[in-house]
């Protein structure tokens, strides 16, 4: 069945949400541009959701562009690549890109600019004729995690372990948060290569049909991925264009509008049978399993009014953010702010010293004209703007009120974990209140108390295997001096009568020899005693007979 690229689809609306100005077209008048490499990368062990990864080299050593230097620790957890040839010179903390602006471990490597590649696997380019398990270890060697902003293991997310067939691939190409706009380009001028990867993830996945959502404010991808598509050998596929409405490229939001389906609470896509990846996504799988290449960059919007030069980049992993902005022609005066991601679900960075990850899709500068400074929170007045927006459909105001008074079993109770933290509630909340740095922090506190809890449950485990273990090697050494008190009677014959037992039998007889050759040494000077004067050594002697241990 060839590609429904022009038919009329219905879509279906999710609650809430914003329309906002795009601000797109400030960084969508250039192709894809390069960057000069930069003289130092600097890569985080952790740039993706699970465990970090651990490294596989050491100070002083030299590595080749794509080859492994860190592996996956764990099965949620990404391996990491050399964007670049060069050497080793540290592994140390160093700041990372995080709202808290604390440092983690890193690899730090000074390039050579040489830019000499490693010897890679060989291309799948019958990938139709393997093992989807094959497909998805190459994936999961590659390091590629979801790049529209939540850095799952992409190898992960393709093998979603459940018992309900996939029936529906869902490629994102909303793109929904304004100025951001690297998808956009990526779908213009690559559409090919996403496609490819959508036939790979298609395959590996099983999936009866792929849908590939894009907002209407993107008319040239729009344009280019339909005649990708028309030409992708990607049967049972749609192209469909949605409505510009923030957050609709939220993948809960994005499968309401696609399908009419409802994810629901603390549930999972692939239990309606739906997987959904992001367009970036799906040309790094392609890039992986045709080409053999690690995520060893990607593409990023650098743009806002405190950049001189707005544009997209492909940049490699690890690039300070600072080399960036230089490459763009630096800061204008106003320059107020840098925020990594967009304006809704950003966070300002404390430096430019940062290194841009595998997640990283936008760098903002902003000026106080385009992000003014609100002033401090007011109290709430309960005017309900912030449920009105809300597209999980929750009840702000509640978590605000239950995360001040850090009541975090009553946030839960009002589905806390289903806040995507898109930022609507705070964007209308006429008293300026931050409630997502609110639901981030009540978040935080859950997920730290439940660690406590885990460690105190295994350290009370731990307890009770040590206490079970003494108690059962107790009773074990209690049954075998049992059993061999048993043998030696059996064999001795003596019946069970503690009496005869041999050795008894001879330490009495020994005490009985030992007190007749006392009694036989033992002076008696009893010549010439009156008779009162022998009965009172006969009571003498019959009280210490009485008061001696072994009277009886």
């Amino acid at each position: 069945m060839q590609p429904r690229a022009d038919r009329k689809r219905k879509l279906w609306q999710f609650h809430g949400g914003l329309h906002l100005d795009d601000h797109k077209a400030e960084s969508t008048g250039e192709p894809i541009g390069s960057v000069p490499l930069a003289r130092r990368l600097i890569l985080p062990l952790q740039q993706h959701i699970g465990a970090a990864a651990e490294p596989l080299v050491a100070v002083g050593e030299s590595v080749l562009k794509g080859q492994p230097i860190a592996r996956a620790d764990g099965y949620i957890s990404a391996a990491l690549h050399a964007p670049s040839s060069g050497r080793v010179v540290a592994i140390e903390d160093h700041p990372v890109a995080h709202p808290s602006g604390l440092s983690a471990p890193c690899i730090l490597i000074e390039t050579d600019g040489e830019d000499r590649w490693a010897k890679l696997p060989a291309p799948l380019d019958d990938f139709l004729n393997r093992e989807p398990a094959e497909l998805r270890e190459r994936i999961r060697w590659a390091g590629i995690v979801g790049m529209g902003g939540a850095a799952f293991p992409t190898g992960v997310k393709a093998n979603p372990g459940t018992d309900r067939p996939i029936k529906t691939l869902i490629l994102n190409g909303a793109e929904c948060e304004p100025y951001i706009s690297c998808d956009d380009v990526l779908m213009r001028e690559r559409a090919g290569r996403v496609i490819a990867g959508a036939r790979i993830l298609k395959y590996l996945l099983q999936a009866d049909t792929c849908l590939i959502g894009i907002e209407d404010n993107k008319p040239e991808a729009i344009a280019a991925m339909r005649e990708a598509l028309a030409q992708g050998h990607l049967p049972d596929s749609e192209l469909v264009v949605i409505p510009s409405r923030y957050p609709s490229g939220g993948e809960k939001q994005l499968i309401r509008i696609l399908t009419g389906k409802e994810v629901p609470s603390n549930g999972l896509p692939a239990e309606l049978g739906i997987v959904c990846q992001n367009v970036a996504t799906a040309a790094a799988v392609a890039d992986a399993v045709l080409d053999g290449r690690p995520l060893v960059s990607r593409l990023v919007t650098v743009t806002g009014d405190g950049v001189a030069h707005p544009r997209n980049l492909e940049v490699p992993i690890g690039t300070p953010a600072a080399h960036l902005i230089e490459h763009c022609g630096g800061y204008t005066p106003s320059v107020a702010r840098l925020i990594l991601g967009g304006p809704m679900m950003g966070f300002a960075l404390s430096s430019d010293a940062v290194p841009l990850t595998k997640g990283a899709n936008c760098l903002l500068a902003t000026t106080p004209a385009t992000t003014p400074n609100p002033g401090p929170a007011s109290p709430c007045i309960r005017c309900g703007e912030c449920a009105r927006v809300c597209p999980a459909n929750l009840l702000p105001q509640q978590l605000y009120w239950y995360t001040r008074s850090k009541d975090l079993d009553k946030v839960q109770d009002y589905h806390l974990f289903d806040c995507i933290e898109c930022g609507c509630c705070a964007e209308v909340c006429p008293a300026h209140i931050p409630l997502v740095q609110y639901y981030r922090f009540a978040k935080t506190e859950i997920w730290a108390r439940e660690q406590e809890k885990q460690k105190a449950d295994l350290a009370r485990r731990r307890h009770e295997a040590r206490q079970a273990r003494l108690e059962r090697l107790e009773a074990e050494r209690k049954a075998r001096l049992r059993k061999r008190k048993e043998d030696l009677r059996k064999k001795t014959g003596t019946g069970g009568d503690p009496k005869a037992d041999p050795k008894k039998a001879a330490i009495a007889a020994a005490l009985k020899r030992a007190a007749a050759k006392k009694a036989a040494v033992q002076p008696k000077n009893v010549d010439n005693l009156t008779p009162e004067q022998r009965a009172k050594i006969e009571q003498v002697e019959a009280r210490r007979a009485a008061q001696s241990p072994r009277a009886e």
